[in-house]
């Protein structure tokens, strides 16, 4: 199948930071940057899409003349202005850059407030992957990845821990992609089992076993130009893996009870929270399989490992329930949302989904309480822990203190830590060295 991908492209007159770099590229574009005082011509191919981000941020007299030069070249190329408080938007270069512009990029930069001016800029907004969700690092980094596979026609295999959202993350990969028009299909190949695996791949002939009563089509045939989603591959049995590779190499299929070829046109993405080397060594898993499979690897990451976006998607999560459902829940007090940060989440973004959802059902005001979370006996067990920590480094200032009269500097010696430590600790647990003596 033969896809034609249009390239988005971003000029940047002036200089991103590498936060406003890497929003960009989750959001699907390719930043150009382009110094607003030298002559830039801008090219592109038949049916990309370019526009112009003109930067403000501390422009001077001369840095401004230049942006609307700029700006005068290319009267026709979609822009939007990029300012700050160190933007004097009182000068009337500024302003009337700011009149020219279709639009401005809020602050503080963040793929759904970019998605906002963009959808507002053009005439067809691009297509929303607001369900692989996240600010950290890591998840633009991810969402960058997705715009960049989207439309290259090889396998991809996405791995992470159980709860991490790989099938969502194959959505948007569809989503994104020339076959979208198409048929998504996906299967747990864990869920089926062994002796029907092969049936629902690649269907079967009438008669071909008992209870087939007539003739079926499989997974591959249904999904015919579009994609198939195998999720836990590492779960699929040793002859189901032989035919898969022929899939993979020669894009035929043939039905259980037949041995009648048929071509499909399919893009096969897969998912495994199992080591699949591990399994090779094993012999649970075929190697050349797993080569034919690993062309493309998208790693997700886990929800511990994404800082603020555990607060940001239990918001979001939220915000969804309350949608479809009359309950009290409106936020979460400080000590949920401090509990949120602290838990380790095995279960990952599915853990968060489930815990938020039954929170807001529990609870009883509009703030959601560590227990509606059901983590407020985890939170009273860090606390304690805390508490006993810090009572038995007190305990042993003051017995150091005692046993060398109060000098600092034995004191220090006896704990193997430096005077600064000895009067850091003092502080901390108020003890009076004057007072002691």
């Amino acid at each position: 199948m033969t896809v034609s991908r249009v390239q988005r492209c971003a000029v940047w007159f002036g200089k991103p930071s590498a936060r406003d770099e890497a929003v960009f590229a989750a959001s699907g574009w390719h930043l150009r940057v382009a110094r607003p005082d030298t002559s830039v011509q801008v090219g592109m191919r038949g049916g990309d899409l370019v526009i112009a981000v003109v930067d403000l941020r501390g422009a001077d007299a001369t840095h401004l003349a230049a942006l609307e030069s700029i700006l005068a070249q290319h009267a026709d190329l979609p822009s939007l202005a990029l300012a700050d408080d160190t933007t004097d938007l009182a000068d009337p270069a500024c302003q009337r850059i700011l009149a020219r512009c279709g639009g401005r990029l809020p602050q503080p930069l963040d793929p759904q407030t970019l998605d906002a001016a963009l959808a507002t800029l053009l005439a067809s907004p691009r297509r929303n992957i607001a369900s692989v969700g996240g600010e950290s690092a890591v998840m633009l980094g991810v969402r960058a990845l997705l715009h960049r596979y989207a439309d290259v026609e090889l396998p991809v295999l996405i791995t992470g821990e159980s709860g991490t959202g790989k099938e969502l993350a194959a959505h948007a990969l569809h989503d994104l992609s020339g076959r979208r028009a198409r048929p998504f299909v996906a299967m747990n190949c864990g869920a089926i089992s062994p002796t029907l695996v092969q049936s629902e791949l690649f269907g079967h002939e009438r008669g071909a076993f008992t209870g087939a009563a007539t003739r079926r089509m499989g997974l591959f045939e249904s999904a015919d130009g579009g994609t198939v989603f195998l999720d836990e591959i590492g779960d699929l049995p040793l002859d189901a893996q032989t035919n898969l590779l022929r899939v993979l190499q020669e894009g035929t299929i043939e039905r259980v009870g037949s041995n009648h070829t048929i071509r499909v046109d399919v893009r096969v993405l897969a998912a495994t929270h199992v080591d699949l080397e591990a399994a090779i060594a094993a012999g649970r898993f075929r190697q050349d399989l797993y080569y034919r499979l690993d062309v493309l690897r998208l790693l997700l990451p886990p929800l511990r490992a994404r800082g603020s976006d555990v607060e940001l998607l239990a918001r979001q999560f939220l915000d969804e329930f309350r949608a479809g459902h009359s309950v009290q829940a409106r936020g979460f007090s400080a000590a949920a949302r401090q509990c949120l940060r602290q838990h380790a989440w095995p279960g990952n973004v599915r853990e968060l989904l489930n815990r938020v959802r039954r929170a807001a059902v529990v609870a009883e005001h509009a703030l959601i309480e560590p227990a509606d979370l059901q983590l407020g006996q985890s939170n009273a067990q860090v606390v304690a822990l805390d508490h006993h920590r810090d009572r038995t480094e007190r305990d042993a200032l003051l017995d150091a203190l005692r046993a060398t009269g109060c000098n600092v500097s034995a004191s220090a010696r006896r704990l193997s830590v430096s005077r600064v430590t000895i009067y850091r600790l003092c502080r901390k647990h108020g003890v009076s060295l004057e007072a002691f003596r």
